[in-house]
């Protein structure tokens, strides 16, 4: 039997000036490496109050803004495990930069897009990064 578990990206950026800057955030350990807030959304739990909860718990901002779906799910088989992941973008304002980091993060750093991009070693967070920063220059 397959367990199905729902899980959520959230992609925090920030205007500095006419460009967005990008959060990263690397989890502690030895292989660990730069990406988004993710983490599992709860049975019966709707997106946007998982997406609330992730960003308060993993780094203190109690309201997320201008929530962009990324509308790029992924699904994936892992062992006996199935993950649907659903992929969005969050705007912070500049003086929230500030952040009070989640214990299960080692570090933090905002990046420009030259350098956010290439920091993301999984392929779908590097796709679903340069969608973010097409829509919003799109904008």
């Amino acid at each position: 039997m397959v367990d199905l578990q729902h899980r959520i990206k959230i992609f925090v950026y920030r205007f500095n000036g006419s460009a967005p800057d990008y959060l990263l955030l690397r989890a502690g350990g030895h292989e660990s490496f730069w990406g988004p807030i993710q983490g599992p959304i709860g049975f019966g739990e709707k997106l946007e109050s998982a997406i609330r909860r992730e960003v308060m718990d993993d780094i203190g901002i109690a309201r997320p803004m201008d929530l962009i779906d990324l509308q790029m799910p992924g699904r994936w088989l892992v062992g006996d495990e199935e993950v649907i992941e659903w992929t969005f973008g969050s705007r912070t304002l500049p003086e929230q930069a500030r952040l009070r980091l989640s214990s299960r993060w080692a570090g933090h750093r905002w990046a420009p897009f030259g350098d956010a991009y290439p920091s993301l070693e999984l392929e779908p967070d590097r796709a679903a990064i340069l969608r973010l920063h097409t829509l919003l220059n799109a904008a």
